[in-house]
């Protein structure tokens, strides 16, 4: 015997508030890179909603530091630092999972040198 009198309508009802939570979840995701500019830049990719989980990559500690709050208030997020990074972008977090697998802390930093908005320092010496 259940305990629940009617569970169809009960996960119905449950199914209902979590695509209203996502979609709350999504309008924090839009203002969120609004307020970053992001929603402007031609190099962000306009589809990043349908990510299950978006990477922003930030250049520095500071502005991680900055970000953290929203880490722990918008769902989906997941903050990177690349100190090769010129600004923040944002990536696919499963093309990051499946881009550093398998890979060491070394091999991860080398990759972001050019990669994950890193880009390579131009040489200011003399030559």
């Amino acid at each position: 015997m259940s305990v629940i009198k009617d569970e169809k309508k009960l996960l119905s009802v449950i199914k209902r508030i979590d695509e209203k939570i996502d979609k709350n979840n999504d309008q924090k995701i839009l203002a969120f890179f609004e307020s970053l500019g992001l929603t402007e830049r031609e190099d962000v990719p306009k589809n990043f909603l349908d990510w299950d989980t978006i990477l922003i990559v930030v250049p520095d500690r500071h502005i991680s530091h900055e970000l953290k709050y929203y880490k722990f208030s918008i769902s989906r997020l997941f903050f990177v630092t690349n100190p090769y990074a010129d600004n923040i972008h944002i990536y696919d977090f499963d093309e990051w999972k499946n881009v550093t697998r398998n890979k060491t802390q070394f091999q991860i930093r080398e990759m972001m040198k050019t990669s994950f908005g890193g880009v390579k320092k131009a040489n200011t010496e003399n030559e």
